[in-house]
């Protein structure tokens, strides 16, 4: 008995343990996750060293892009990227925040790191689509409305914007429910749907009300457009109007469903 018991002791031990190839496998195992470790707590000091305390990584340069009016020294100036602060480090959003805010004719600009030392500024810029005239200057209006430039020349082909209100009657009501803002909001809205062909030579937007907008052609002509709802209507039956009236001199298209012409 107390053979049989000590072999099967042995035998159970074996079992525990394993063979020695098992055991060998294991203790591999062990060394290779323990290796990994190691060098992961290596490589990632190393990272950590290079983002935030190498002189390799810093910013070094500031490249600009997409400006047309603008210059990229303008740019680089309102944006007050911080040269020589870890790459890693640099608030994008500040950066973004500052340009805008010093040259209202940026639209948007993003900050892109490049590595291992340059900051991109890539810039979109406002168009204008209307201008006020004002005080022997311009000032740009663009396709939100935005006031963001005021300009000596007026840019080609950029209709003026006729701000031609009343302090009686339907102007006078319509500015004290809408007011101005929303109204020069609804002159863009018109000035964005007019026909392709026709935009270049639309000399003027003049908004009486907000639903008695009109254009002035650069020939002379004219067009009642109504208020800035069912722009795409509008355009459409206006530009069959003008090719099934060529010499007319007015059109009225603010009901689109029911145009009309007249003069010659």
């Amino acid at each position: 008995m107390a053979g049989s018991t000590t072999a099967e002791r042995g035998e159970r031990k074996r079992e525990s343990s394993g063979p020695p190839p098992v055991r060998a496998a294991r203790r591999r195992r062990l060394r290779l996750i323990i290796a990994s470790v190691v060098a992961l707590l290596f490589f990632g000091s190393g990272a950590f060293w290079l983002l935030y305390g190498s002189d390799l990584v810093r910013v070094e340069r500031v490249s600009v892009s997409g400006t047309g009016v603008l210059t990229p020294d303008q740019v680089r100036e309102a944006a007050r990227v911080p040269l020589g602060e870890q790459l890693v480090s640099v608030d994008t959003g500040a950066i973004e925040k500052r340009a805008a805010e010093a040259l209202p004719r940026i639209d948007t600009v993003d900050v892109v790191r490049s590595w291992p030392d340059e900051i991109k500024l890539r810039v979109t810029e406002r168009t204008p689509v209307l201008l006020v005239h004002q005080g022997g200057k311009f000032v740009e209006v663009d396709d939100d409305g935005v006031r963001f430039a005021t300009v000596e020349k007026a840019p080609k082909g950029v209709p003026a914007l006729e701000m031609d209100l009343s302090r009686s009657g339907s102007s006078a009501a319509s500015l004290r429910r809408f007011g101005e803002d929303r109204l020069v909001r609804e002159a863009v809205r018109v000035a964005g749907a007019v026909p392709e062909s026709l935009a270049p030579k639309t000399r003027s937007v003049k908004v009486r009300s907000y639903d008695a907008i009109s254009l002035e052609l650069t020939d002379g002509r004219t067009v009642d457009w109504g208020s800035g709802e069912k722009g795409a209507q509008k355009a459409r039956a206006l530009t069959a109007l003008m090719k099934a009236e060529p010499d007319a001199r007015h059109f009225d298209v603010s009901v689109p469903s029911a145009p009309a012409s007249s003069g010659s």
